[in-house]
């Protein structure tokens, strides 16, 4: 079990973090600011069984770019497992933390996804008044001292994009052969909307670096942006094969697989992200939407329970349950699901209200429907007012034609069709 320690100042947590370093291993202290622009591929470690220590690795994680454009070598998901990835079964992985900053720049460390998932969590005590903290230095093995890294962690530091593309324009031009710091460029100049410029780039790194993983994982992001999904496919799927511990590029294949109308190779590529990130909602939820998609609605049920297991507030996680229910036919199990998503949706969202009325309709609840279905649309412009009436009377029609009993609220439908002939 790897360990994350956290709790205290600074100095606590590597005491705390030295305390725990067996004898018997090998010590590498890595530079959490330099981590992310050195590759991890062949990197020198001395012989096995060794501990890596990363000192305040929230500085590994610098999220100063939005999450779309956020380059991936800054991601906890990638490059904390390309380190785990790297260790022998006897290895060890001690790292420290501000509990507040790495929250704010990998949450996933505090939800146990992906590499999180091998870390145990150990709490310090504080032992100084914060007025009295003076920085720890400690001896590294990868020390921010490298012209091109410490360029690179400038720029991904800076909150100012267009500091961050001079930055790693600089580290470009001081060395054309970096593959790391063309990755960099890439990222800065799809972040300032250079669409030519990190097409280029990325060119550049693949040719430095032809089986590099995080080159596909980019430009499968960038083939994205300009609707190219054949070559984004490509892209992720080189991802996958070269890192398949990561999760994303399995996520991210299967998201556009499900755009390229292959829902089976969607929903293989969403099982193979879950292998190693299991506790992803986010994952789960396209399984299940997947899944109901292939008409497995058991197995999209029990995808849509674990999100909503997992992450209770994710609305969309009940509605989604709902719908599948309702699409099994279950109209009072999906009804519980479709009013536990209303009630935790501070957004309230009008279609989904709208589905609910649906299936107050099919339970023979003609006045909780009439009252859900206007307000929801009677709240919507004109244009989304209408497109609401006409799904809910095409289903409503639907199941009138499936059970004939609803007949006695007929008038729910009556009315929705006149309000539709208004607008035509």
């Amino acid at each position: 079990m790897h360990l994350l320690i956290l709790g205290g100042l600074p100095a606590d947590r590597l005491r705390v973090a030295r305390e725990h370093i067996p004898a018997s291993h090998a010590p590498v202290v890595l530079d959490a600011r330099a981590l992310p622009f050195l590759r991890v591929d062949g990197f020198p470690l001395p012989a096995a069984p060794r501990v890596l220590v990363i000192d305040e690795v929230q500085f590994a994680f610098p999220d100063r770019q939005s999450g779309g454009t956020r380059l991936v070598l800054t991601q906890s998901l990638y490059l904390l497992q390309k380190w785990v990835d790297m260790l022998d079964a006897g290895d060890r992985m001690i790292v420290t933390a501000d509990r507040a900053a790495l929250e704010q720049c990998a949450p996933e460390a505090f939800q146990g996804r992906g590499p999180w998932q091998y870390f145990g969590l150990v709490n310090t005590e504080d032992t100084k008044d914060e007025k009295e903290h003076q920085p720890s230095v400690s001896s590294v093995s990868c020390a921010l001292n490298q012209p091109i890294p410490e360029l690179l962690a400038q720029a991904f530091a800076s909150r100012d994009s267009a500091d961050r593309l001079r930055l790693c324009r600089e580290a470009v031009s001081r060395d054309t052969e970096c593959e790391v710091a063309g990755l960099a460029l890439a990222s800065a100049c799809r972040e300032s909307g250079d669409g030519a410029g990190a097409r280029e780039a990325l060119d550049r790194a693949a040719a430095l670096a032809p089986e590099w993983d995080a080159v596909f994982y980019e430009s499968g992001k960038l083939s994205l942006v300009y609707d190219d999904l054949p070559r984004a496919r490509d892209a992720f799927q080189r991802a996958a094969d070269l890192m398949p511990s990561f999760s994303a590029a399995f996520s991210n294949l299967g998201a556009t697989l499900g755009e390229l109308g292959e829902p089976a190779s969607a929903l293989a590529a969403f099982r193979e992200a879950l292998a190693h990130d299991p506790l992803s909602f986010t994952i789960l939820n396209n399984i299940g939407v997947v899944s109901r998609e292939l008409g497995r609605l058991a197995e999209s049920e029990a995808a849509f329970r674990r999100v909503i297991a997992i992450n209770p507030q994710f609305v969309f996680g009940h509605y989604n349950l709902g719908h599948t229910l309702f699409l099994a036919g279950r109209y009072r199990d999906a009804l519980v699901a479709y009013e536990e998503g209303q009630r935790r949706d501070p957004q309230q969202n009008r279609r989904q209200g709208c589905r609910l009325a649906v299936v107050r309709f099919a339970i023979g609840d003609a006045a909780g429907a009439e009252r859900d279905l206007w307000r929801c649309a009677d709240a919507a412009p004109p244009d989304e007012r209408e497109d609401l009436l006409l799904e809910v009377y095409e289903i409503a029609h639907a199941l009138l034609a499936q059970h004939p009993a609803l007949g006695a609220q007929r008038s729910f439908l009556e009315r929705i069709g006149a309000e539709l002939a208004k607008s035509e």
